[in-house]
Order: C-alpha cells, then structure tokens, then sequence
C-alpha cells in the first residue's frame, strides 16, 4: 500500500462478530459516517460480497466507485478499488486481531484522487474517514451484539 493512514480502536466484541458486521457493506448507508449508498454487484460461491459499487458523500464532492473485497473471516477484510473517474487508487482493510478484553481492530485507507486536493487536505479526510468508521464499527457490533 503506498502512503495512506492507519488507526487502531480495542472493541469488545470477537473477531467473527466484527468482520461480520465489517462485511455486511450493503447495510454501511446505516452506519458508516458519508456512505451513501451502496449496491452489492458480485458475491462469491460463499455468499461474500466480491464487488460493491459506493456512493460517498465527499468532503468537496460526491464519488463514487467500485470496490473489490478479499475475505479472510475473521481475521481481516480488504478492498480495492477499481479504476473510476474519481479515483487512481484507494486500498483498505480491516484487520481483527484477538486480545484478553474483545478484539483490537486496525484500520488501514490509503486514497488517490483524480481531482487535486491538497496533500495535508487528503491526510486528514483519510484520518477522519478511519476515525468515524472505527466508532461506527464499534457502535454498529454493540447495537447488534
């Protein structure tokens, strides 16, 4: 992955828990902060979304964009996208990983845009972007749980 932004949250729930609210995308436009909507395109022989088309309610725009899911349940979940009119890349995952109190989950997003933003600009949407979606995740899995 090239320069991008991380952020690590402990949740209390399991692993199997949060990944499968994570993988769940197609219910993201309840709980994730800016998606607005989301169309699963693919699904794998298992039933796990392969490709998702997004709609996000951006910060100077709205984009959208195509991503392609690898699953590992439940130890993380990754995505690419594919090439669109708004982006040259954006690459991220979800990583699960078991502690004595529930489940450190570590976020990872790197973005490249088509349109100019400014580096410091782009930085601290990915921030933001990684903040809210580990507070959603959380909130999403106790609302479940």
């Amino acid at each position: 992955m090239t320069e991008g932004t991380f952020s690590q949250l402990e949740i209390d729930a399991t692993p199997e828990a949060l990944y499968d609210v994570a993988a769940d995308v197609a219910s993201y436009p309840e709980w994730a902060t800016g998606v607005k909507e989301v169309e699963v395109l693919d699904v794998d022989a298992a039933g796990r979304v392969d490709r998702a088309r997004f709609v996000l309610e951006g910060f100077i725009k709205e984009i959208e964009y195509v991503l392609r899911y690898t699953h590992d349940r439940p130890h993380s979940l990754s995505w690419m996208a594919e090439e669109s009119d708004d982006l040259k890349m954006l690459e991220g995952s979800y990583v699960f990983n078991p502690t004595d109190d529930g489940t450190e989950v570590v976020y990872t997003l790197s973005v490249e845009t088509k349109f100019t933003i400014p580096g410091f600009l782009r930085r601290q949407a990915e921030k933001q972007i990684v903040t809210t979606a580990l507070r959603g995740l959380r909130k999403r899995v106790s609302e479940a749980g």
